[in-house]
């Protein structure tokens, strides 16, 4: 491309954070060139400095952070010495930021499109009906249901792929020239994630917009980007186009992310004649007012296995979960711990029935809260639980911080903030751990997670049910990580168990309908494998991608 079709050229940046009171490198001298219309793929483990590149691109760092040398250049504006009003006046209307998390970026207090026409209205460029009237137009390109209606929603109304389709057409807004997309579908199912990847790429088409797509999920990379760029610790690896980047990586550390998530448990089968841990029979549930959520869901969950329970957003999984700790009663069935009634509001649960179940969350970032020490996070339900005190209390901490594999001496005093998001997870384990459970439901618990750290992840959480003869409900979206660690597969769809069974026969078919639809929307490493697959299921182009049934089967 010449050089007049530049829209970013950065040179030399270096970016410091402040750690025990100096400066360090984060970002050590990074190169980055990226033309009107282009895709740009940022990849690498947790803490490479994708992130704060993308904000960097901006002319922003975050918190604790500085730009300490090097140049940013956005459409012939230096940034790196531009004040801050101009600054200002590019962030939202010729730059946008599309996060990770859409419900933790929007405001739950306000509507959608309220949200979404006020840059529009801040930076004058429409009066609220046209910028209204805009709004309904990309939510319709974007292929969101109801478009006419949808953004009078508030955020909680909507789904999290709703939501993060959204966040895109809220970024396109203003029809900024660059947009930075930081990991915008990781928490995202696979059938949902295919109806936005189509409708980022539709859109970035459209309106030959540049991006920065950030992301550790190599199979997504190579769907949305023209080139991709491998960090590690704040240097630059290699840079190549996709296919190339794909087909011959040329550098050590990029071959050993391509080979990644080797990990897999052997498979367990369920002891005859034993009396299951958990047993969900015949469960009804919904929300109040609210239609049924759950329908005649029925399984069983051994001591020390794992049960998988996958499907699309909104099939019930963690409503299945909430059913079974108690937080939401069911309206029909059973839950029994060891052939016993659980009582189905957890408030009329004694102690030892509350500990017997517990729960880690998808989020570690907001499941920990992050003014508290690490070493009370651990130790609340400890003394909860077990009445523990004093150098007892500390003991239990320090042994349940060595299990979850961190130095007690180096993360006691912690808060969360100081830690990276795997050592977050970990917390949230030993967390649950804490209250000597027999029965942990891992909702996603490693979706918000690089691919390295997930596996690091998938083992830990493995070697502690092999030691504690822990049983795990795993609610996941990622097929990867069902074949890592399952023993058994629920599959789940509206509300109702479709299909369940061993693993190693999940994986076999024939399968139903949906699981197939399920196992045929994972992303490949192919350049082609979405464009092919949208072929396949009857869309002309990608810009018809999600107003085909996708999600159908």
């Amino acid at each position: 491309m010449s050089e007049k079709n530049v829209l970013l050229k950065i040179r030399g940046l270096k970016i410091q954070g402040y750690s025990d009171e100096t400066w360090v490198d984060i970002i050590k001298g990074v190169d980055l060139t990226l033309h009107r219309g282009e895709v740009m793929g940022l990849i690498g483990e947790s803490g490479a400095g994708k992130s704060t590149i993308g904000a960097g691109a901006m002319g922003y760092a975050r918190d604790g952070t500085r730009i300490s040398e090097g140049s940013i250049e956005f459409d012939g504006m230096e940034l790196t010495t531009a004040s801050e009003s101009e600054k200002r006046a590019l962030r939202g209307a010729r730059i946008a930021y599309v996060a990770q998390s859409a419900a933790a970026s929007f405001n739950p207090a306000h509507k959608i499109i309220d949200q979404h026409t006020e840059a529009p209205l801040q930076y004058r460029l429409k009066k609220r009906m046209e910028a209204q009237e805009d709004a309904i137009d990309l939510y319709n390109r974007l292929r969101l249901p109801n478009p006419e209606e949808i953004g009078f929603r508030y955020p909680h109304q909507v789904s999290g792929g709703q939501l993060q389709r959204a966040m895109t057409a809220m970024a396109m807004s203003c029809r900024p020239d660059l947009i930075i997309f930081d990991e915008p579908t990781t928490a995202l199912d696979v059938t949902t994630q295919i109806e936005v990847l189509a409708a980022i790429r539709d859109i970035v088409e459209q309106f030959n917009t540049a991006a920065l797509y950030i992301t550790h999920d190599l199979a997504v990379v190579a769907q949305m980007a023209d080139t991709i760029k491998v960090l590690l610790k704040g240097n630059e690896v290699e840079e190549a186009p996709t296919e190339e980047m794909l087909s011959n990586p040329k550098e050590d550390y990029t071959k050993s992310l391509w080979a990644v998530r080797s990990f897999e448990s052997p498979q367990r089968y369920r002891p005859k004649d034993s009396t299951p841990l958990i047993a969900v029979k015949n469960v009804d549930a919904a929300y109040t007012g609210g239609p049924k959520i759950l329908d005649d869901v029925s399984f069983d969950i051994y001591e020390g296995m794992t049960v998988a329970v996958v499907g699309e957003s909104g099939s019930g999984k963690s409503t299945t979960a909430r059913v079974i700790t108690g937080l939401l009663p069911q309206s029909k069935g059973d839950v029994l711990f060891k052939g016993e009634p659980f009582p189905p509001d957890y408030r009329n649960r004694n102690k030892d029935q509350l500990r017997q179940s517990q729960m880690i969350y998808q989020m570690a970032d907001t499941a920990l809260n992050p003014k508290v020490k690490i070493s009370e996070i651990i130790g609340r339900p400890a003394q909860f639980y077990s009445g523990l005190t004093g150098v007892e209390l500390k003991n239990r901490v320090d042994e349940l911080l060595d299990l979850i594999e961190l130095d007690p001496s180096l993360y006691y005093n912690r808060y969360p903030p100081e830690l990276s998001g795997g050592q977050k997870q970990r917390i949230g384990i030993a967390r649950a751990l804490a209250a000597n459970p027999t029965f942990i439901v891992c909702d996603e618990v490693t979706s918000a997670l690089d691919q390295l750290v997930a596996e690091g992840i998938l083992r830990l959480l493995d070697r502690l049910q092999n030691e504690l003869n822990l049983a795990y409900m795993f609610i996941t979206h990622d097929l990867a990580t069902v074949r890592s660690i399952a023993d058994e597969v629920i599959v789940m769809q509206q509300g109702k168990v479709v299909e369940q069974g061993p693993k190693d026969d999940m994986f076999t078919p024939p399968h139903h309908p949906y699981t197939d639809l399920l196992l045929s929307s994972v992303p490949e490493m192919d350049p082609n494998w979405l464009t092919t697959l949208l072929e396949e299921r009857g869309v002309d182009n990608v810009g018809d991608a999600a107003s085909a049934k996708i999600t159908d089967s």
